[in-house]
């Protein structure tokens, strides 16, 4: 096959997967043998798809072509034999081995004779070799590391792995090019002409004296009758006159002509501005001139903002056609002369306490400094931020629950909490609108200062609800949403009727950006796997679809202007893209510089002035001139910041909302921002200025002088946070600009007084002790599963115990709950998990153990080998590693299930790989016993801890010593000399948790920095351990408490009493702690008398305490004992 006809393959692949001919395209693929595609191979290994598996290498390579090819078709079929044999199949095994493996025993008839005599174990894994062969799961991923390895290095796969650069619907481009070269080769070429089919040349009938058929009513080029509408061949036809430009619909736009007549673009697939929905599919138009005489009506208003024509502008230089790529704007220039990094807001000017983790914002359209904000506990509130005053609250509560679908009411029956997703005004700052995590919306009408009135409530999806924004259609207002049931819906904001559902997204959908250009509604929708499609209001189906960069989770956002389009996401690998799209072809156009390559969480954007991009990313807040892709300033706002705030420029621009990592919201200010607030305070300090309640009711806009042109403004997706709940700033403070607080009377400091929360009765906290009939002997090892549905203990006799929630009616979620009891699970051989012990005193051991992140084994060891066990089975699969000397601590390695660093009785750590059982390095550092290991991927370290109270950093990539440092030990106190110290990593992966029988100390791992350290002035603590979404440290002391404290100044919020929970014996105390991988305020602890709590603060309370406040020392209202305990924290 030629060159030619080979590249003509891939543009029909192209095709082909452009228009979702998913089975057409891969078996192109394999009967052309040109492109291997990887992603597909992959589904089908990890589907356990075999037969398609096989069916598509063969057009790729054969068994005998190499001696990688017999390598990939053996890994294959072995593994579908193991699966059977897993499954105890054996009439199927038999056939895979007669039928698939016999031809390899020509090669190496060993091998063969031993896969042979499998049949006759009755489990395979008690052949050595496949001992460590895990759950099917898991093999498959192990070997389709190898498969894609032999793959790579195949000759025969040579040059077809990579797909080659196209731009977007390149045979589009190439057939609307044919066309229009044909239509100029016409005798009398017609301005409109109507193009009806590919299959013969165009060419214009003979001219008869009847005008040329109106732009509405000409057929689109290319239409093909498909189920739901197959979208136009062209973006952009058919030809059109240059003379009377039309803005064009903002979504993937294209070029304007330069010659008499449009070309055709060979763009994506055009969302066009015609005057009627019908002709909306027929008639796409000529993309807009630069033309500042232009009307522009944004997506938030039914109004339209006149631009006048720029002074010295004739009317035939606005009416020339200009290209948009580059892209010039009306006036850009001297809009560039107005503003410089000066005008952004980077001052703090307030600190507002909101008491929940703020996941989204949104300043009032018209009052400037009223601030909408919701939490992650469902919690809505309206703030005044000149005054820090909160007008209005609310808290999650579903107003009608008989109305709600039978599985939202299962849901809230399990757990009646929700966290809020998105925050919106309406366009006119008259209505809000909140997006909940289960199932609803919100509507609620503003009426002034504290008056909230419930509007509307939506059973909008099937789960989570990702976004809303509200939107004009037929100048009708609505509220389009979209969530976990992968669709997008329109609701009428009057009276919640249903206007539209827009389905075709394959995964969950993340955000929804609404715009239009003059009279054209469209939507742009994205979903969590990175796909981005847009919509028009009707029932034709997605017109878009392309694939956000990194195939992040991703929200778009215009320019205030509408004339910009913009989109910032963070991929599965933490990488995060800043990007301006050109619309001209659904490409991006500029990629901004200075996000993180391993953010946490997905970060967020927001838009201001048409000049400026601002992102919260690594505990900061970033900006970005929107014309230049290098970063143009930072600000730390004082500090305080978690890893990925959530962040929301005021409609001004003069204002700038940050959350914080103590649950608060900051306000950043620029100049015309602090004489904002400045007059506020003023005019609220002064009662003579100002009657009651004028500053809360009063519009800010009119009142204070602000610019009262709202027409600009853009609705940006800018605000909400993933899956990932905010991480912690450790080191952070809460400052404010000292010149602009305002003087608070003494009394109102008296009422803010905090007390430490003591939780002394059992009717202050849910407790329940896990049922238990086998011996009781003290738990020294104890972990939740990565599911959340059972837990795991081992204790001093080297037995583990296996608790199990049930999934039922009273446990909806099947998750660890103190509302229903577990079961205390054991496999049906009665076979117990015990550790290896033999030639060791039980007493003088240091028990550990490791689970794997899918929780289909764990790794443990009590002084003698280290054992690997089956969870489902209770077998043991393997032992290795026989002391001396004995391991003493055990961590999987982030990247790699097959290798774990182990932590040994003689203070040498070693790096061992299970797979090939080889050591392959040995670190020495320590002086005695190593107690404690945490991995850092993003610092690319390990951090080990022992019994000497030093601390040591590794490199993963050489595994050499980076930095070393003792523990601040207290003066004049007497520790044991073999007291165990243990490391965690905090959510952010560089903020490390250190626990000491004396202290509990936050470092800043990469230099061993001691940010925060606690000292126990009485009591031992015993074991310590970071919430699950870093907020909180659990931590329990041998007098039998646990104590709760905020994670980011270390400070001491609430204690559990013994007596609240245990029976009254003063020799019973806690020893190990762990908390729940999900739910934040759940956390077990493992007694000296065996036994098992699992903790939780009563439902009325929904956490434990309250955060004491941030200022230094002790806050007046402590009580001695807490007095006491809080000085020894510095």
């Amino acid at each position: 096959m030629t060159s030619l006809s080979r590249e003509l393959v891939f543009l029909i692949l192209q095709f082909l997967d452009e228009e979702k001919f998913k089975e057409t395209v891969h078996k192109l693929e394999k009967e052309s043998g040109f492109f291997f595609n990887m992603r597909y191979f992959e589904d089908s290994v990890t589907n356990g798809e075999w037969d398609e598996v096989e069916k598509y290498l063969s057009g790729f390579t054969k068994v005998d072509d190499n001696r990688y090819s017999m390598k990939i078709f053996f890994e294959i079929r072995k593994q579908k034999y193991l699966e059977a044999l897993d499954r105890h199949d054996q009439a199927k095994a038999v056939e895979i081995l007669v039928k698939d493996l016999k031809v390899f025993s020509t090669f190496n008839e060993e091998l063969f004779k031993e896969i042979t005599l499998l049949l006759t174990l009755q489990n395979f894994r008690e052949n050595e070799q496949l001992s460590k062969y895990g759950d099917t799961k898991s093999a498959r991923a192990i070997m389709l590391v190898e498969l894609k390895k032999l793959i790579e290095a195949n000759p025969l796969f040579r040059e077809k792995l990579q797909f080659p650069s196209l731009k977007n619907s390149r045979l589009r481009t190439l057939i609307n090019q044919s066309l229009n070269w044909q239509h100029q080769l016409c005798k009398n070429p017609k301005p409109n002409p109507d193009i009806k089919t590919l299959f013969v040349d165009h060419a214009c009938g003979q001219p008869n004296g009847a005008r040329a058929p109106s732009p509405v009513a000409n057929p689109i080029i290319g239409s093909m009758p498909k189920v739901g509408g197959f979208p136009p061949i062209g973006a952009h036809g058919p030809f059109q006159p240059a003379q009377a430009p039309i803005a064009s619909l903002g979504g993937w736009m294209t070029n304007p002509p330069s010659m008499p007549h449009q070309a055709i673009s060979g763009g994506p697939i055009g969302l066009s501005p015609p005057t009627n929905a019908a002709s909306m599919l027929k008639h796409p138009r000529t993309p807009p001139a630069t033309n500042a005489a232009l009307d522009y009506q944004t997506a938030d208003s039914e109004h339209v903002l006149k631009r006048p024509r720029p002074f010295g502008m004739s009317e035939e230089v606005n009416n020339l056609p200009v290209n948009i790529f580059p892209v010039t704007y009306p006036g850009q220039s001297h809009a560039h002369s107005l503003h410089s990094s000066d005008d952004l807001p980077k001052t703090v000017v307030v600190n507002l306490n909101q008491g929940s983790a703020v996941k989204s914002m949104d300043f009032h359209p018209v009052q400037q400094t009223l601030l909408l904000v919701g939490t992650n506990i469902g919690d809505v509130a309206i703030w005044e931020i000149g005054g820090r005053e909160r007008l209005a609250f609310k808290n999650f509560k579903v107003w009608e629950i008989g109305n709600c679908s039978m599985t939202l009411q299962a849901s809230l029956a399990n757990e009646y909490t929700a966290t809020v997703n998105r925050v919106m005004w309406s366009p006119d700052g008259n209505l809000l609108g909140v997006a909940y995590s289960k199932h609803i919306v919100h509507l609620y009408s503003y009426h002034g200062g504290d008056d909230l009135r419930n509007h509307l409530e939506i059973d909008a999806h099937v789960g989570n609800v990702s976004d809303l924004a509200f939107s004009h259609p037929n100048k009708q207002l609505c509220i389009i949403t979209c969530g976990e049931d992968k669709a997008i819906k329109v609701w009428d904001a009057a009276t919640g009727s249903k206007q539209y559902t827009f389905e075709g997204h394959e995964a969950p959908v993340y955000s929804v950006c609404p715009h239009y250009k003059e009279s054209i509604q469209f939507i742009f929708a994205t979903a969590v796997d990175g796909k981005i499609k847009a919509w028009l209001y009707d029932n034709m189906g997605s017109r878009v679809d392309y694939d956000a960069p990194g195939h992040s989770c991703t929200t778009m956002a215009y320019s205030a202007d509408g004339a910009r389009l913009f989109s910032c996401g963070t991929s599965k690998d933490g990488e995060s893209y800043l990007v301006e799209w050109n619309e001209s072809e659904g490409a991006v156009k500029r990629t901004y510089v200075g996000l993180g390559k391993r953010s946490v969480g997905v970060v967020q954007f927001d838009t201001t002035k048409n000049r400026f991009l601002a992102a919260g990313d690594e505990f900061i807040i970033k900006y970005w001139d929107m014309d230049n892709t290098n970063l143009l300033t930072t600000a730390d706002a004082d500090g305080g910041l978690p890893a990925s705030p959530c962040i929301r420029f005021s409609k001004e621009g003069t204002l700038l909302a940050v959350s914080t990592s103590e649950n608060g919201v900051k306000i950043l200010a620029n100049a015309d921002g602090v004489r904002l607030i400045r007059a506020i305070e003023s005019r609220a300090l002064d009662p003579s200025r100002v009657p009651p309640g004028a500053v809360a009711k009063a519009p800010m806009i009119s009142t204070y002088g602000a610019s009262s042109s709202t027409a600009g403004t853009s609705i940006s997706i800018a605000d909400r946070t993933a899956p990932v709940t905010a991480i912690v700033q450790l080191n952070g403070d809460n400052r404010s600009l000292q010149d602009t607080k305002p003087r608070i009377p003494e009394e109102l400091e008296k009422s803010k007084i905090w007390k430490l929360t003591e939780i002394s009765e059992p009717a202050q906290v849910r407790s329940s002790r896990l049922p238990d009939n086998l011996l009781s002997v003290r738990i020294i090892r104890l972990m939740y599963t990565n599911s959340g549905g059972a837990i795991l203990a081992l204790a001093y006799n080297a037995v583990h115990k296996l608790w199990k929630w049930q999934r039922n009616e009273r446990n909806v979620t099947g998750k660890a709950s103190t509302a229903v009891p577990p079961q205390l699970w054991q496999p049906s051989s009665g076979i117990l998990m015990t550790n290896d012990i033999s030639d060791t005193n039980p007493e003088e051991a240091v028990p550990c153990f490791a689970l794997s992140k899918n929780d289909s084994y764990v790794m443990s060891a009590s002084g003698g080998k280290i054992s690997l066990f089956n969870m489902m089975t209770f077998k043991t699969m393997t032992t290795f590693m026989p002391p001396p000397p004995a391991a003493t601590f055990l961590a999987f390695h982030p990247q790699d299930n097959n290798i774990i660093a182990i932590g040994m009785e003689d203070s040498s750590i070693q790096i061992y790989n299970v797979r090939v059982d080889e050591v392959k390095s040995k670190l020495k550092g320590h002086q005695k016993r190593v107690t404690g290991l945490a991995f850092s991927s993003i610092l690319n370290v390990l951090v080990s801890s022992g019994a000497d109270a030093q601390l040591c950093v590794w490199s993963m990539d050489g595994w050499e010593k980076k930095a070393s440092k003792f523990l601040q030990i207290p003066s004049g106190r007497a520790i044991n000399p073999l007291a165990q110290t243990r490391v965690q990593f905090h959510q952010d992966q560089t903020h490390l948790l250190v626990v000491h029988e004396t202290q509990i100390a936050i470092y800043e791992a990469s230099k061993l920095e001691c940010v925060k350290q606690w000292v126990s002035p009485n009591f031992a603590v015993t074991d310590a351990t970071y919430s699950c979404d870093s907020q909180s440290i659990f931590a329990s002391f041998d007098d039998g408490s646990v104590s709760i404290f905020t994670a980011a100044a270390l400070k001491l919020r609430c204690r559990v009493n013994p007596a609240a929970y245990l029976p009254s014996n003063p020799r019973v105390y806690p020893l190990v702690v762990a908390a729940h991988p999900s739910e934040s305020n759940q956390c077990a602890v493992g007694l000296t008398d065996g036994g098992v709590y699992v903790l939780e603060p009563l439902e009325s309370e929904g956490k434990w305490g309250t955060p004491p406040p941030n200022e230094n020392g002790v806050a007046p209202g402590m009580s001695s004992a807490a007095a006491g305990l809080d000085q020894a924290s510095r």
